[in-house]
């Protein structure tokens, strides 16, 4: 490593392993990129917390209390590696409003909000517990091609972590489906509404298709694909997957 530049040696697919071994703007941008992680999976567990009296029967309410408890769990493996940086992890210890949302039909777009890194969409509420399958089913294929992407990255600790995260948030996204699948047999219309309601929204937490955040993701190793790439495979997957139940993507 110490033959080449930084970025070279990272971009060319090198590995980082420890906090005292990487620069100064590679700090920065990791300890960004988890703390999006941390408070999105706050705010996403708080979310769900809210809708699992909802849930028509026990095995739903059993699913809607795995996600809340895996999400948490989730977040505080992460939170872990934040303090491995010296980040200030105190502030998850005091009472946030994880579970705070904004208007139904307010309009964000993709801007932060409320003194933490969530991303927008968790600054949604829903409607009751069909919504939130809806919601889920999105987010949950969104989320598992991030951390398909977030799993090659080139800090190594942090990698493996977010390898060790994916099967359970793999499963979280089949849960949706599969209470989906119950919804739709009774209540197409409302599921539809959710679609477009949810649709752009969790677009939105792709990123811009210029963004000039990737380019420099891209040379410490942190990301690989670009926003556009990432965002037509969740597109197609998404529409396939909602096609199976009679529905579709305006």
């Amino acid at each position: 490593m110490s033959e080449m530049p930084i970025e070279e040696y990272l971009a060319q697919g090198g590995r980082l392993t420890s906090p005292d071994n990487v620069p100064p703007r590679y700090r920065g941008e990791l300890l960004r990129l988890m703390a999006a992680f941390v408070d999105s999976e706050l705010a996403a567990s708080a979310g769900f917390a809210d809708v699992i009296n909802d849930a028509p029967g026990i095995t739903s309410r059993i699913a809607s209390a795995r996600i809340v408890l895996e999400k948490a769990d989730h977040a505080g493996r992460v939170l872990k590696v934040m303090a491995d940086f010296g980040a200030d992890t105190t502030r998850y210890v005091g009472t946030h409003p994880w579970a705070a949302r904004v208007a139904r039909d307010a309009d964000i777009g993709a801007a932060r909000q409320g003194g933490d890194m969530r991303l927008a969409v968790f600054h949604y509420p829903f409607t009751g517990w069909a919504d939130a399958v809806v919601m889920n089913v999105l987010q949950g294929a969104a989320a598992v091609i991030q951390l398909q992407e977030f799993a090659r990255m080139s800090y190594q600790p942090l990698a493996e972590v977010f390898r060790d995260i994916l099967p359970a948030e793999t499963r979280h996204a089949e849960l949706g489906r599969e209470g989906l699948a119950q919804i739709v047999a009774t209540n197409l219309d409302d599921a539809q509404a959710s679609v477009r309601y949810w649709h752009p929204r969790v677009s939105l937490g792709f990123g811009a298709k210029d963004s000039q955040r990737f380019e420099m993701h891209r040379r410490f190793g942190l990301r690989h694909r670009p926003n556009a790439e990432m965002l037509a495979e969740w597109q197609a997957t998404v529409a396939a997957q909602l096609s199976e139940h009679g529905l579709k993507v305006d």
